[in-house]
């Protein structure tokens, strides 16, 4: 009862074979895995570009310079 038939050895084996032989299989899979995800990733990003407002180019506020400009004129003045 404490042993192991034919048939549990095989398997055993083959799950060795699976795990640790050839040029690490499971590396590969793993690797092939995570290439997956970050295409589904990237597909989802670009999702979300396509469906997104283009952004407003932003406004310059146009009293600042003139503000300065006069600051500059004041203090050359005092000068």
């Amino acid at each position: 009862m404490g042993s192991f038939s034919i048939w549990h050895w095989l398997v055993v084996g083959a799950i060795a074979l699976l795990l640790f032989g050839g040029k690490g299989k499971v590396s590969d899979i793993m690797g092939d895995f995570a290439k997956g995800i970050k295409s589904f990733k990237k597909g989802l990003s670009d999702d979300d570009d396509v469906t997104a407002k283009p952004a407003e180019p932003a406004k310059l506020d146009q009293a600042a310079p003139a503000a300065t400009a006069e600051k500059a004129a004041e203090t050359h003045k005092a000068s």
